[in-house]
């Protein structure tokens, strides 16, 4: 069985490619550009790029959406995390919680799949965002995200180590989940 990701990041292909293929799934990475809706949850999100993209691309295919929430900045940067980490990258954030006691914070993914029907699965960790970017594995926020439980950052952790507690990896793993029940 082959199933397109679309996304332009390489990283993502790689850590499917560890769900899937030991089910034979091949995945095969597209790089489509497609809006990205102003709303408020992932879910709209992923499900407003899914609908644009069915009627532009063979199915099955499946996109993610991840996004940084931060308690304290009432769930900033949340549906807008690329944006955030483009423009104030991890020394933003740092500066906006400059002084802030409450650190909490979560990473979430949301994955949607398009096989003639859309399916969400849904992955999400718990942590906090530490005081000065540590590590250089990763991409993104995780220099600056402690996952609960743990002493390192997500960038700090091998690739293993982080996919075994990681949101994408969660919903990863519950959209692998469902293939094996449902189509494989």
């Amino acid at each position: 069985m082959k199933m397109i990701f679309v996304t332009s990041n390489r990283g993502k292909v790689r850590e499917a490619e560890r769900y899937f293929s030991p089910m034979g799934v091949k995945i095969i990475q597209m790089k489509v550009e497609y809006p990205e809706i102003q709303a408020d949850s992932l879910e709209e999100v992923a499900e407003f790029g899914i609908r644009w993209l069915k009627d532009r691309l063979d199915a099955p295919f499946f996109l993610d959406d991840s996004g940084l929430f931060i308690e304290a900045l009432k769930g900033f940067p949340g549906v807008y995390s690329a944006y955030v980490y483009r423009t104030l990258g991890n020394d933003g954030i740092l500066k906006l919680l400059e002084g802030v006691e409450n650190r909490r914070a979560h990473f979430k993914s949301v994955v949607a799949y398009y096989d003639g029907e859309l399916h969400i699965f849904t992955g999400k960790t718990e942590g906090r965002i530490i005081h000065d970017k540590r590590g250089r594995g990763g991409f993104g926020f995780d220099p600056i995200f402690q996952p609960e439980g743990f002493t390192k950052t997500f960038a700090e952790m091998t690739t293993e180590e982080k996919n075994r507690i990681s949101h994408r990896g969660k919903a990863f793993r519950a959209f692998s989940e469902w293939l094996k029940e449902n189509l494989i």
